[in-house]
C-alpha cells in the first residue's frame, strides 16, 4: 500500500480509503467486519464515515433490514476496530438529520457537540482522526463552526478537520477564517465526488486545494461501480440508484466502455486504471472506495500499487474535460464537458 501525508496535517494515510456508508446493508454487519479486518491487513490505515450513515432510509434496497432496524455504520465500525483503533485515520462527519428536531441537524455549536460525543460513543473512541462538516449549512455561520472545532482540537476530541462537498470559496473562506483568528481548525481535507466521468471539481476546488495545500479526498471515485466492472449495469441497483437517484446515462455508459477497452488493451483490471488515474490528479491524497465484499476491497486497494504512464493518463483524461471556471481569450476553444466517445 502506498501513503500520502493529508493536507497539512502531518498524518499518512493510505492511497486507499475504505467507506462504510452502505455498511449494514450491503455489505451486511457481519460482511463489514471482514472488510475492515481485510483492509487493515491490506495496509489500508484510512477509513471514512459520519454520524447518519446505514441506518438512513435513503439506503433501503431489497433484501436488507429497513432503516429503522439497522445499526449505525460508525457503530458497525468502532466494533469492527476494537483492538486496533491505533492502527487507523478515522474520518467521520457532521450536518445530517439524525432525528426529527428542528436542532437535530446543521453545523451549530449545539449539534456539532452533540454529534461528536454520540460519534466517539458508537465509535468506541476517545478521539477523531478528521471530522467534516459534512455539506454547507446555510443557517450557522462558518465562523462559528470552526470555532466549535477549535475547542474539540484543544480538547483533544478530534485531531484535524475536513469540509466535505463545500464549493471552492467556501474551502478558501474557512482557511482565511482560521488563519485570521490563529485557529488550529484550519481545514486539511476536502471531501467531494470526483472521478473520471464527473470532473466538477476541477473547475475551480482542484486548483484552490494545491495550491493552499489542502488534500482533496473524492468520494464515488468509481461512479456508483461504472468505472469497475460494466456487469454492474446489469444489477438491480446501482450507481447513484444505490441513494434513490436515477441509474446512468448513455454518455455515461459509453465513456465507461472507453476504458473497459483501454483497460483491456493494458492488461489491467478497469478498476485499477479509474482509481490510478484519480491517484494522479493534482492534491488527490486517497480515494474511499465502498466495498460490497472482500473480493471487492481486495480489487480496489490493488490500484494503489498502479502506476500509468503519460500516455495512458492523457488517453483517459481527454475521455471528459471539465471545462474551467474562467476562460482566457488565449487559452483557445473549451473541451467538451460530457463524454465524446461513441458507443
Amino acid at each position: 500500500m502506498e501513503y500520502s501525508v493529508l493536507g497539512r496535517s502531518g498524518m499518512r494515510v493510505s492511497r486507499i480509503c475504505l467507506g462504510t456508508a452502505t455498511f449494514g446493508v450491503a455489505p451486511d454487519p457481519r460482511e463489514a467486519e471482514r472488510i475492515v479486518d481485510a483492509a487493515l491487513d491490506l495496509g489500508v490505515n484510512f477509513v471514512d464515515t459520519a454520524d447518519v450513515y446505514g441506518n438512513m432510509p435513503v439506503f433501503d434496497r431489497a433484501g436488507a433490514p429497513p432503516a429503522a432496524e439497522r445499526e449505525p455504520a460508525e457503530q458497525i465500525l468502532g466494533r469492527a476496530l476494537r483492538g486496533r483503533r491505533d492502527e487507523v485515520v478515522i474520518a467521520t462527519k457532521s450536518n445530517g438529520i439524525t432525528g426529527l428536531g428542528v436542532n437535530d441537524r446543521g453545523l451549530s455549536r449545539r449539534h456539532v457537540i452533540r454529534q461528536v460525543e454520540e460519534s466517539l460513543r458508537r465509535l468506541e473512541t476517545d478521539w477523531i482522526d478528521l471530522y467534516y462538516a459534512h455539506d454547507p449549512d446555510p443557517d450557522t455561520p462558518l465562523e462559528e463552526t470552526l470555532a466549535v472545532y477549535d475547542d474539540l482540537n484543544r480538547q483533544g476530541k478530534i485531531r484535524a478537520v475536513g469540509l466535505s462537498n463545500h464549493p471552492a470559496w467556501r474551502v478558501t473562506h474557512a482557511l482565511w477564517v482560521a488563519d485570521e483568528r490563529r485557529l488550529a481548525s484550519a481545514p486539511v481535507a476536502a471531501e467531494v465526488k470526483y472521478n473520471l466521468v464527473d470532473r466538477a471539481v476541477e473547475r475551480e476546488l482542484a486548483a484552490a486545494a494545491e495550491q493552499f495545500g489542502v488534500s482533496i479526498v473524492p468520494y464515488a471515485p468509481l461512479h456508483g461501480g461504472l468505472l469497475a466492472d460494466l456487469a454492474v449495469l446489469d444489477r438491480e441497483t446501482s450507481g447513484d440508484q444505490r441513494f434513490g437517484a436515477p441509474g446512468f446515462p448513455p454518455a455515461e455508459i459509453a465513456l465507461a466502455h472507453e476504458v473497459d477497452r483501454l483497460s483491456r488493451e493494458w492488461g489491467l483490471e478497469m478498476q485499477q486504471v479509474a482509481l490510478a488515474w484519480l491517484l494522479s490528479r493534482p492534491a488527490v491524497a486517497s480515494a474511499i472506495v465502498g466495498p460490497e465484499s472482500v473480493d471487492e476491497l481486495r480489487a480496489d486497494a490493488s490500484a494503489a500499487e498502479v502506476e500509468l504512464s503519460a500516455e495512458q493518463l492523457d488517453a483517459l483524461t481527454v475521455l471528459a474535460v471539465e471545462p474551467p471556471a474562467f476562460h482566457h481569450a488565449g487559452d483557445g476553444p473549451r473541451q467538451p464537458s460530457s463524454a465524446s466517445v461513441d458507443a
